[in-house]
């Protein structure tokens, strides 16, 4: 008689909008929890979904969780959430009844990460920054109060206090503020994209013939065939891990020019965590990006 595989359970980092869970074998007699299709409000007027995806509903606890639902060739059960709420998909030979095992074991999870996007999107209607003494922006994945100072004989950033201390007086224009801010960023953009693609292309072991910032409003990153790659300065707004994905990223096409298989696999191997960090630059709407 085969043996069972035993279910792997990976770790599930605090930042991450995405899990995998393995699931080689549905275990038998698993507990069956609440659940059932959700109904549209007008049953006259179903809510258009995806073609493929259900909506679905489980209890938990007093808490009934609303999902969407589909089917793929995948290996694994996926949990994604997003501005549209909590997604699951999973093999087509895995039950409801295991998959919604699975929702219940990795609840709290699920509950705390629905919680922070939805505070991102009442967060989204961001005011444009008033340029003034005491303005913040984001830096690297931190707030960064602006300090006016006219005693100051130049710029300079404090990394303990987050504070950018600009040479300028009290009553400053707020163009002005901007202009220096903007430089600043752009700036501290080009040293620390310079130094992360070095640590990467060594890690890949390829070579860049150059590389320089962009603007571009669509796009976070580019790599042509000659061997130059553009990085959209403002990435310089994200966390680390972010940036050093876009670089991964983009040297990765100096092995392959596609986004096959086979490129996601040289990602990978320079980049671990590409999954979550591609995820969260996809679910990561412009306007959640401070107006410059």
């Amino acid at each position: 008689m085969q043996k069972t595989p035993s279910r792997q359970r990976p770790a599930v980092a605090l930042d991450t909008l995405q899990l995998d869970l393995p699931f080689e074998h549905a275990p038998a007699g698993a507990p069956a929890p609440l659940r059932g299709e959700l109904p549209s409000p007008d049953s006259t007027k179903p809510a258009p979904l995806p073609e493929g995806v259900r909506l679905r509903r489980i209890v938990l606890g007093a808490r009934a969780l609303d999902y969407r639902f589909k089917r793929s060739a995948r290996r694994t059960i996926g949990f994604c959430i997003d501005a549209t709420g909590l997604t699951i998909t999973a093999p087509r030979w895995v039950t409801i009844a295991d998959i919604e095992s699975a929702i219940v074991d990795k609840q709290s999870w699920i509950l705390r990460k629905l919680a922070e996007w939805q505070t991102r999107v009442e967060e989204r209607a961001l005011p444009r920054i008033e340029w003034k003494d005491g303005a913040e922006f984001p830096f690297l994945g931190k707030t960064i109060r602006v300090s006016l100072n006219a005693a100051a004989s130049a710029l300079s950033f404090d990394a303990e206090t987050n504070v950018l201390a600009l040479a300028l007086p009290a009553l400053a224009d707020a163009q002005q503020i901007k202009d220096r801010v903007q430089s600043w960023l752009q700036s501290e953009a080009k040293r620390i994209f310079g130094e992360r693609l070095a640590v990467y292309a060594q890690k890949l072991g390829v070579e860049f013939r150059a590389y320089a910032l962009s603007s571009a409003a669509t796009r976070w990153g580019s790599c042509s065939s000659d061997g130059k790659i553009r990085l959209n300065w403002r990435l310089i707004h994200f966390p680390m891990s972010i940036i050093d994905y876009v670089v991964a990223h983009e040297l990765a096409h100096l092995r392959e020019m596609n986004h096959s298989p086979r490129f996601w696999r040289t990602v990978e191997s320079i980049f671990p965590e590409f999954r979550e960090a591609r995820h969260t630059l996809k679910h990561h709407p412009p306007d959640l990006l401070p107006t410059l």
